[in-house]
């Protein structure tokens, strides 16, 4: 189930970060390591702090986009240090290392996504996420580098597989198939050009409609059929509402 489980760096800006963050990886049986927009590359000293690991940051992807990264996953766990102004669902390491092995085990690929060493992710790129994930450190000092939040949610994440594989099949064993997100993003791009040709919201700004809309569909969590039904439903609106381009300017 480990080899379902992505682990994605978002804007690294020192390469030993990736080297270390790399060994804490591989000591969970974790592989797969993604790299998106690193300021520097893996070379020499990331090689040097990877220790054992070299082989993960050899196979490292490096990509352009945190979108796509996500494309191909069905669940995103995003980490936070601190409280947004908008509430997400959230989970503790423990909480997430369990529903990455719940899922995972149905077939769904997972991806953990980690931010900047200075300033974590950004408020756009947590909405990408299905969850949040908050490590409850300290909060007199909390302070934890990337590489020890890497081994706390990845050791979650071996230890809540090591227990499903003691479970019943009966107890693993799951029917429900969510859809990647690509087809999700896909599925929101679809409710923001409804709402505006329907007038609902402006076009050119959306404002905090959209996230709030997000928050709802996250929580819900629906699955891949029912994506498919929802995007029916917006499919027959499109259809049937005239557009609201002719009647205001945005």
């Amino acid at each position: 189930m480990l080899d379902k489980v992505r682990v994605i760096l978002v804007g690294t800006t020192d390469q030993r970060n990736i080297g270390s963050a790399a060994r804490a990886m591989k000591t969970m049986g974790i592989h797969e390591l993604v790299l998106v927009q690193p300021e520097e590359l893996p070379e020499g000293k990331a090689q040097a702090l990877a220790a054992g690991a070299t082989d993960v940051l050899a196979k490292a992807q490096i990509m352009d986009s945190l979108a796509d990264a996500l494309a191909d996953c069905q669940l995103v766990l995003a980490t936070s240090a601190r409280n947004r102004t908008l509430d997400w669902p959230q989970l503790t390491p423990r909480e997430a290392g369990e529903k990455a092995v719940q899922e995972g085990l149905a077939g769904a690929k997972v991806a953990i996504v980690f931010g900047r060493e200075a300033s974590g992710l950004t408020n756009e790129e947590l909405q990408m996420a299905d969850f949040h994930l908050h490590i409850p450190a300290n909060p007199e000092y909390s302070s934890l580098n990337l590489a020890m939040a890497v081994q706390t949610v990845c050791y979650e994440v071996r230890m809540a597989a090591l227990a499903a594989a003691e479970a019943p099949e009966s107890v693993r064993s799951s029917d429900v198939e969510y859809p990647l997100h690509d087809d999700i993003e896909g599925f929101y791009a679809h409710l923001e050009r409804v709402l505006g040709h329907t007038g609902f919201i402006i076009r050119k700004h959306p404002g905090m409609v959209m996230t709030k809309l997000r928050r709802l569909f996250n929580r819900a969590r629906p699955e891949k059929n029912e994506l498919n039904i929802l995007r029916g439903v917006l499919s027959s609106v499109e259809r049937l509402a005239p557009s609201n381009e002719k009647r205001s300017p945005d």
